[in-house]
């Protein structure tokens, strides 16, 4: 019986995609269901292969998942995936010309994100110092997440990802393995280095094994710590900091982004320690300094 060619490429783009290209297995998943989704669409409408793919199956698709109520960002992550799909194909012989060079995607509305005021922070972190026992590991671990992911802006993936020996001790500085598998390197302050070598010293050998292998942070189960750990560990001490938005791990992020330039940090520097592949992913921060402008103009000004 002859292979599935839709099904034979699907399988090929995503082993690309993962293999080749290093992607996250979110954004593997993520395209991947995008690419099945346009391809069970060209079924549908009588296509066979992706040789049989053009432009016009390609808007009907988007047309119909516009009419199921998708919203403006996700059309356009998918257009993202037909683009890198019909781009993989042709240079991979499968097509003879890509069809997705003319498709138009929707320009995303990128909400502003909620970020914490520095006040709001040196509450967070002030808490989750008081509430660390010294006699409890887990405690330490908590308190040197919280402090690293402020200090230094990393997502979650890639704090649980370090291992002990991407902490560089003389330049106060941690190297991240981020998206893309591209590595960059990320300073930290003082009160992080604190943190981070109380829970090297006394709170990491108590929970360490020979299995546990270089793992930076450990869970209660001694092996890597588990992002969920750390966003539950995020949202208990925020719940202690009266009026902060509950943002999230994420949200220490943009709340440290958003400090840098706020404290006159240029946007480019910002975005080289955010690890962003395009400058206009970090301008969103920009925004955020502004509307906080505006909410304090309008509160303290008399004529506002």
């Amino acid at each position: 019986m002859p292979a599935d060619p839709f099904a034979e490429a699907h399988a090929a783009f995503v082993a690309h995609l993962r293999d080749e290209r290093g992607r996250g297995p979110h954004t593997v998943r993520a395209y991947g269901g995008d690419v099945h989704s346009l391809l069970a669409f060209a079924a549908e409408r009588g296509a066979r292969a992706p040789a049989d793919l053009d432009l016009l199956t390609l808007r009907a698709w988007l047309a119909d998942m516009d009419r199921r109520g998708a919203s403006r960002a996700t059309l356009a992550r998918r257009v993202a995936a037909a683009r890198s799909f019909t781009a993989w194909a042709l240079r991979a012989g499968r097509i003879t010309q890509d069809p997705a060079v003319r498709l138009a995607a929707p320009r995303a509305r990128r909400p502003i994100p909620e970020v914490l005021r520095p006040a709001q922070v040196d509450e967070l972190l002030a808490v989750a110092t008081v509430r660390a026992d010294d006699a409890d590991p887990v405690h330490l671990r908590d308190v040197a997440m919280l402090e690293l992911l402020y200090a230094t802006g990393i997502r979650v993936s890639e704090l649980v990802g370090l291992d002990r020996d991407d902490v560089d001790w003389e330049r106060s500085t941690v190297r991240v393995l981020g998206k893309g598998a591209k590595e960059r390197v990320v300073p930290f302050g003082a009160p992080a280095a604190r943190s981070l070598q109380a829970w090297l010293d006394a709170g990491r050998p108590r929970l360490a094994t020979p299995a546990s292998g270089d793992a930076l942070f450990l869970g209660a189960r001694h092996a890597r710590v588990d992002p969920r750990v750390v966003r539950r560990a995020v949202h208990a001490v925020l719940s202690h900091v009266p009026g902060a938005p509950d943002v999230g791990p994420h949200g220490l992020r943009h709340s440290m982004a958003t400090h840098l330039l706020e404290g006159g940090a240029d946007l480019r520097s910002v975005q080289e320690v955010l690890g962003h592949a395009s400058l206009g992913t970090t301008q969103v921060y920009t925004h955020v300094s502004i509307e906080r402008l505006r909410s304090s103009y309008e509160q303290a000004h008399p004529r506002a």
